[in-house]
């Protein structure tokens, strides 16, 4: 006989564990699937690793700069590639090892395989078809059992993403790489090209720059990062030319030839001519699609749109009992949403009174390169395109004497407000630690903080956080240090 769950999570990413942890925190009988690593891809070969790394090259940058603090190194500061790549995996399982616990705090069945929903209210669990990597070997000792059939009254999809490949350059793992074999370089590319300027693109394209190769960075739109308020990402564009890295925009890779050990990708620009970049290694980097193969779910009449498993503000699907969360739930296909829709949907479930849809035009973004880039809300193009009547506010770091002391003063505040109301509608910012700066905004969104609430609050000095209430002031012509 089936065992029976209340609640079946498949996949143990960020959205997927944070449910199970929510889920038995409020007395739910919780299993967990997963077929290859506790925490995900976010865990083991995105978010966390790929900051491991930006970490080792943003203390690489500032040894090659230590004259500009008045300091002097005898030698020279060299990357040891496999110390880094050493390092980024030791972070990543000490926090892989991290959800283990948490799911036997949590009273959190595991369960190994590849789960298939067979009919609502019940999962087949075969064996895993991926081989258990590092840094989780051997298998998590926590493990109920490997294979079964099981039955919930509510199932949770939180199969994740995986890198998007466009035809005729899809990645080979030797020559054209995703970001898990550009995490985990056996030697480091003298030259690289990376495709795409998202994130991921942007991320790496720092990272191997900061770490000596010629990079150069192909983005088929206007912008980089063209998720972004353009006036942002115009400054971190010069920033990163400055650094050295080389970007084509309106630009496409329309070929690659492979040789023994480099590839030419012909870069088509907007004006038609092509020519041809000869690199080491190519990253491929243009987007991820869902995971929504082999679940059932076409079988089911789960309605799926472009790849990914369509729900509601509360991670329900077009079938009862059928939940999905992160990124096989749609953009933005960031962690921190993917843990948020998790609670929201296990709340929802467990009937908690005055449980709140998730709002993903409050979900902050954010990009690790060297300038750091993050924003959330409506940028102001998007604002106007919205018919808002808008005011914007900036604030330089030029001016901002934290950011002089650091030697980080290239970088901004852009705030947008509705002229009516006062209301935020977004912020973006690009500069040192801006990542960490961006949830302020985030909590006076959340709030409904107007722009007079801002402007009276204090912020401490001399701190780089200045420069937001400074952006405020801007907006309504009462800037004090520009």
């Amino acid at each position: 006989m089936a065992e029976n769950y209340d609640v079946i999570i498949i996949g143990s990413g960020p959205g997927g564990y944070v449910a199970a942890v929510r889920a038995g925190q409020l007395g739910l009988k919780v299993a967990i699937v997963e077929r290859e690593h506790l925490g995900g891809i976010c865990l083991n070969w995105g978010c966390i690793p790929t900051k491991a790394l930006l970490r080792s090259a943003e203390i690489l940058d500032h040894s090659n700069h230590l004259k500009d603090y008045g300091l002097v190194l005898e030698g020279s500061v060299k990357a040891d590639t496999k110390a880094v790549v050493a390092r980024s995996r030791a972070v990543s399982g000490r926090l892989n090892a991290g959800v283990g616990f948490l799911m036997k705090k949590n009273k959190v069945d595991v369960i190994w395989g590849e789960a298939k929903i067979t009919k609502p209210g019940e999962i087949v669990v075969s064996k895993s078809t991926k081989p258990v990597v590092e840094p989780q070997h051997p298998l998590p000792k926590n493990i109920k059992a490997e294979g079964g059939t099981y039955t919930a009254k509510h199932i949770i999809i939180a199969t994740g993403a995986r890198p998007r490949a466009l035809p005729g350059i899809e990645p080979d793992g030797k020559l054209i790489w995703t970001y898990f074999e550009a995490l985990k370089p056996d030697v480091l590319p003298k030259s690289l090209i990376v495709m795409g300027s998202g994130a991921i693109g942007i991320e790496f394209a720092s990272f191997y720059r900061s770490m000596g190769g010629d990079v150069t960075v192909v983005e088929v739109m206007p912008t980089i990062m063209p998720v972004e308020d353009a006036e942002i990402t115009a400054i971190a564009r010069k920033q990163l030319e400055k650094r050295g890295l080389k970007i084509f925009t309106s630009a496409k890779i329309t070929k690659v030839e492979k040789s023994a050990d480099s590839v030419t990708a012909h870069v088509e620009t907007a004006d038609g001519k092509v020519q041809q970049i000869t690199a080491d290694r190519m990253i491929s980097a243009v987007g991820v699609q869902g995971n929504i193969e082999n679940l059932g779910l076409e079988a089911l009449g789960v309605k799926t749109d472009r790849g990914c498993v369509v729900i509601d503000g509360y991670g329900k699907t077009n079938v009862p009992g059928i939940y999905a969360i992160g990124d096989v739930a749609g953009p933005p296909m960031l962690a921190h949403k993917a843990e948020h829709e998790g609670v929201v949907c296990i709340e929802k479930i467990a009937g908690l009174p005055n449980v709140h849809p998730t709002d993903k035009s409050k979900v902050p973004g954010c990009t690790y390169c060297n300038p750091q880039v993050a924003s959330v809300g409506l940028t102001e193009a998007k604002a106007k395109e919205a018919g808002r009547d808008i005011r914007v506010g900036r604030f330089s770091f030029v001016a901002n004497g934290k950011a002089i002391a650091l030697g980080e003063d290239q970088g901004m505040v852009k705030v947008i407000f509705d002229k009516k109301t006062g209301e935020l509608l977004g912020a973006h910012m690009v500069g040192a630690e801006v990542t960490e700066l961006i949830q302020g905004f985030v909590v006076a969104m959340n709030l409904e903080t107007t722009e007079e609430e801002l402007m009276h609050t204090i912020f401490p000095h001399p701190t780089v956080s200045e420069s937001m209430k400074e952006a405020v002031l801007d907006a309504y012509g009462r800037v004090l240090n520009a």
